[in-house]
């Protein structure tokens, strides 16, 4: 199993990367949504690994942190969730939004990755709903108590307060992943007596601009 791996980046494409490590080149593919905060070509670069094995290859998968590797790991054990359609999902959601998008059962939000349909998103918010918590140092909502989490609060009063921000933001002519995001960074450090659709939208609002 390879952890990480750690090099000098070679080469960068649109989904995958080279790292350069004591003169043996590593292709790693990547979410499309990290190679544009890639370092320049020759620094040093550290990636988390995924080592796909199957009858006629061997694939890497690489990503930034910790967190985000263990959430594709997570959705390569979704039914019919492969490494690619994983890719794709954290190519255009990130983990954090991906966290809310399960605990809202926002499938829209999950089914805007290419190739993943309302059906399969369905069947990844079910599978993942008791899964897919936040990391233990890395809480979304950014505070210390997690009693003001919007993604602790999974089926409460706060949940649909989100989506109904959410929904607004849609209607004003945001797609609905930069919505789901904005009202995820709006709620951070709210508690459930200071939110509301409002609040939220306000908040929401000021994160688009």
């Amino acid at each position: 199993m390879i952890s990480y791996i750690s090099g000098i980046l070679a080469d960068v494409m649109p989904d995958r990367i080279v790292v350069d490590q004591n003169g043996i080149g590593f292709e790693i593919l990547v979410p499309g949504s990290i190679t544009a905060r890639m370092p320049l070509i020759g620094e040093k670069v550290k990636l988390y690994t995924y080592l796909y094995v199957r009858e006629d290859a061997m694939i890497l998968y690489g990503f930034f942190t910790r967190d985000d590797l263990e959430v594709f790991k997570l959705l390569i054990g979704v039914s019919g969730i492969g490494p690619k359609g994983a890719l794709n999902i954290l190519s255009v959601i990130t983990p954090s939004d991906l966290r809310l998008a399960v605990a809202l059962e926002d499938s829209k939000l999950i089914a805007t990755a290419p190739g993943i349909g309302l059906k399969t998103a369905k069947k990844l918010i079910i599978e993942l709903k008791d899964k897919l918590k936040e990391p233990e140092t890395d809480i979304v909502a950014g505070a210390g108590d997690a009693s003001g989490a919007a993604a602790g609060m999974i089926g409460s009063d706060v949940g649909e307060l989100q989506k109904e921000a959410i929904e607004a933001l849609i209607a004003l002519g945001y797609d609905r992943s930069e919505s789901a995001s904005a009202v995820r960074k709006a709620s951070e450090g709210l508690s459930e007596e200071e939110m509301d659709v409002e609040v939220l939208l306000r908040g929401a609002l000021r994160n688009l601009f």
